[in-house]
């Protein structure tokens, strides 16, 4: 199987993965069908479609189905079906923030700081809980910026057009109070309830082992290479400290991690040493990632 994935993909790859993840979604909401879960699964579907367009942008997966198969895997197993509006808008907003950054036109990156300010402030507006997406980009800005000042400027501003926007709906609907659910610093601790997550333990190992062996070959790698990775791992870190401090039993917030975690763990797979390590890790995770989905609706115990 994975010599079969290995294969290079073509055009046609994207539109076949998109359909099955179309069918993935009809699929969990078809017993439980509400208004408020279309409109869920609607934004859902579009986020992460969206995100296949992504393994292109950020070229790391030299072009083959691996990559996204298991992105479509880790979809499978961690959508719940009835998806948090917030969690949707995030993975909506993520995937564009991430084709705009990576685009290969360098005017296109730098005249985009103001829509990702607002695809920011819009984000925090569904989703408190996401706000270390902005530290990604403001390390994205000093990292590669020649103007920084200016691109900051851009960034914040495009935040403050989406703040006065919401703030002007609220006093038009007379909405005077103030939810604390706005400042998610007031408690920052590690999530109590990780443990519930034992199956995906060989998926954290591979990360893991990834992050490890991209460092320890670091100085073998092209500028390129070098500069794409550490944009994945800053993204992949930021999303990590929603997951560790927010998430609780809210399985979901993971998809947040779907699309680098499905980069490394492809490029760990390609450059294990053996094939049978390959085709055994990539069995292995695949059955820890539907056991973890039987989980959700029975009592598994070990």
């Amino acid at each position: 199987m994975f010599r079969l994935l290995s294969k290079e993909s073509n055009i046609f790859s994207i539109p076949v993965y998109i359909g099955v993840l179309l069918l993935i979604v009809i699929a969990f909401n078809f017993l439980d069908f509400n208004t408020l879960d279309l409109i869920s699964a609607l934004i859902t579907f579009a986020g992460v479609a969206l995100g296949y367009f992504c393994f292109n942008a950020i070229a790391l997966n030299y072009q083959s189905h691996l990559p996204l198969f298991l992105y479509t895997a880790f979809i499978f197993a961690l959508y719940p079906g009835d998806l948090d509006i917030g969690i949707a808008i995030s993975l909506f907003t993520n995937a564009i923030i991430l084709l705009l950054l990576t685009n290969v036109d360098m005017a296109i990156r730098k005249n985009s700081y103001l829509l990702v300010g607002s695809l920011l402030a819009l984000n925090f507006v569904f989703l408190p809980t996401t706000w270390p997406m902005s530290i990604f980009v403001v390390m994205h800005i000093i990292g590669t910026s020649d103007r920084i000042g200016l691109h900051f400027f851009r960034l914040f501003f495009g935040m403050l057009l989406i703040a006065i926007s919401y703030f002007s709906i609220a006093y038009y609907f007379h909405l005077n109070s103030w939810d604390p659910v706005y400042f998610p610093f007031a408690k920052l601790e590690m999530s109590p309830n990780l443990e519930n997550y034992m199956w995906l333990t060989p998926v954290a190992l591979l990360i893991i082992y990834a992050v490890f062996d991209h460092f320890r070959h670091f100085n073998l790698k092209s500028p390129v290479s070098k500069f794409k990775y550490s944009f994945l791992l800053v993204f992949t870190l930021a999303q990590l400290i929603s997951i560790l401090l927010y998430m609780g039993t809210n399985y979901e917030y993971l998809l947040l991690i779907a699309l680098p975690a499905s980069i490394m763990i492809s490029r760990t797979l390609r450059f294990l040493p053996k094939y049978w390590i390959k085709e055994l890790g990539l069995w292995i995770l695949l059955f820890c990632l539907f056991i973890f989905k039987l989980t959700n609706y029975f009592n598994i115990n070990i």
